[in-house]
């Protein structure tokens, strides 16, 4: 297997071995409190682990507020939650400046006061129910990683991971993200009802009087530790290759698009894809304790990835035809054993 060069040691892969443990033990320590929902936060373990946001797709009720809140529970982070409302204005995010009187001086100057995204783990619940202005706010703290207010930068804490939802129903009255935007999130996650097991479990443990205690099993300078490892997971050419396949043959108008892309798409995914399933498929690796990164990690990655970054016509609309769809026909067409010139 020709690997590229990288800076992985014996230290990095005991280092690995170490972060598979401690990924059985925050299950746990959820599964105390969230009942399934496995695949979901294994995709929003994936995202912190690579520094980047999820925008949760899901109908009310299905616990995500508790879910993450649980989760910064067990990585010792900071969290805060923002009820997103057609008046919410970007101040209410990010923070605003007011007049401070110094009491023994009575000299009087601006003061910053920080606003909620000033959190490790910050839940924009709701996202597309305020309008763009105050949309575009978030989204740019969330790339920069830093507030502007008053010509003075004000750097938000690290790790920072936003979590946004949305909600696939009641859809008058909002202001959906436009493409662009929602690119900048790593994965759309969709949280989808509990099957029949888990909500008979889901019923017989809240309609009771229990007090879970979660613990923590990593901190803010363990999770950057890993944020750093995660870049260092060797990853195989022909990884590379199977990752640049399955992205661009889903662009439309290139001659190497597949003939149902061609004919479903109006629009491909864009290289942001490209290094997020890179991206992400080292950081499963890595939860799942190997010092590598296979084809079967970019597969289990693509979905989450691609469903919000290529956009389906009027033909497969009318077919019924979703990109979860499309993207499960890519991965059953592109073989994943051979190596890819």
């Amino acid at each position: 297997m020709n690997i590229l060069e990288t800076d992985i040691n014996e230290k990095d892969i005991q280092a690995i071995e170490n972060v598979k443990n401690a990924y059985k033990i925050i299950k746990d320590e959820i599964s105390k409190v969230i009942i399934g929902q496995e695949a979901v936060i294994d995709q929003i373990l994936i995202a912190i682990f690579t520094r980047s946001h999820s925008l949760l797709v899901g109908v009310p009720g299905l616990a995500k507020t508790l879910m993450i809140s649980t989760l910064a529970q067990t990585l010792e982070l900071s969290f805060k939650r923002i009820q997103f409302t057609p008046d919410l204005m970007p101040s209410d995010i990010t923070g605003t400046e007011i007049i401070y009187q110094d009491p023994t001086t009575g000299e009087r100057t601006f003061k910053f006061l920080k606003g909620p995204i000033f959190a490790n783990v910050v839940l924009a619940d709701e996202i597309n129910r305020t309008p763009p202005k105050t949309q575009a706010a978030m989204l740019e703290a969330m790339q920069e990683r830093k507030v502007t207010v008053g010509g003075i930068d004000y750097p938000l804490p690290d790790p920072f991971f936003v979590l946004a939802t949305q909600n696939p129903i009641e859809q008058e009255g909002t202001y959906p993200l436009p493409e662009a935007q929602l690119d900048r999130f790593m994965f759309m996650i969709n949280v989808d009802y509990p099957d029949k097991e888990e909500e008979l479990q889901i019923m017989k443990s809240t309609t009771v009087d229990r007090d879970f205690k979660i613990q923590s099993v990593l901190n803010a300078e363990q999770i950057l530790e890993l944020q750093k490892l995660v870049r260092k997971m060797p990853v195989s050419n022909h990884v590379y290759s199977y990752a640049e396949t399955i992205v661009r043959v889903t662009r439309p108008k290139q001659p190497d698009a597949l003939d149902f892309c061609k004919k479903w798409l109006t629009w491909g995914a864009g290289p942001r894809a490209s290094m997020n399933l890179i991206m992400a498929a080292k950081a499963r690796a890595m939860l799942r304790g190997q010092n590598y990164v296979s084809c079967d990690d970019i597969a289990a990655v693509a979905p989450p990835i691609f469903r919000h970054r290529i956009i389906p016509n009027f033909s497969a609309q009318s077919e019924g035809v979703t990109p979860d769809d499309i993207v499960r026909k890519i991965l059953e067409t592109i073989p994943k054993d051979e190596k890819l010139k």
